[in-house]
């Protein structure tokens, strides 16, 4: 188990847009959506859930972008219109909670993902982790990956 300091930071890739975290990450997870797949142009995604206002940018404004989901919902995202690097996604109406994609972490040595969701869209030739929590599509219920990623590591303030 590794223990992490808080506050996180992160940054897009050009750095214009830097956040804070205030508080962990309650999951990190593996999305093979459509959408992940054509928004990053790989297999999939590693997102973190994160509570929607314990995320601050520190420089910089984000640009936005909306889109219908695959599960239909409204989403929209949060990028750096410099560089084009996502930084994290949410849902509209907010439901509080935002995927802050675990790429843009200053220090991502400890970021693993505790399973994959939308696995019937995921590339052929992937091959999950035989503990990893799968889902076939958007869960409705995320408690097994948010049991399995406390495993993972601790928090300190």
């Amino acid at each position: 188990m590794k223990q992490v300091s808080l506050p996180l930071t992160g940054r897009c890739q050009c750095g214009k847009i830097r956040y804070s975290l205030s508080e962990p990450p309650f999951l990190i997870y593996g999305c093979h959506c459509t959408n992940c797949q054509k928004q990053s142009g790989g297999a999939f995604i590693l997102s973190s859930g994160v509570p929607e206002h314990a995320l601050s940018f520190t420089a910089g404004e984000p640009s936005r972008f909306e889109w219908t989901s695959d599960a239909g919902t409204q989403r929209y995202g949060l990028f750096c219109a410099d560089c084009g690097s996502r930084i994290a996604n949410g849902q509209t109406p907010s439901i509080g909670v935002l995927s802050l994609r675990a790429g843009t972490f200053d220090d991502t040595s400890w970021v693993r993902p505790a399973g994959h969701i939308w696995m019937r869209s995921a590339q052929p030739w992937f091959r999950p982790g035989p503990e990893d929590v799968l889902c076939d599509q958007q869960p409705t219920d995320y408690s097994a990956l948010v049991e399995r990623f406390a495993t993972f590591q601790t928090f300190a303030a």
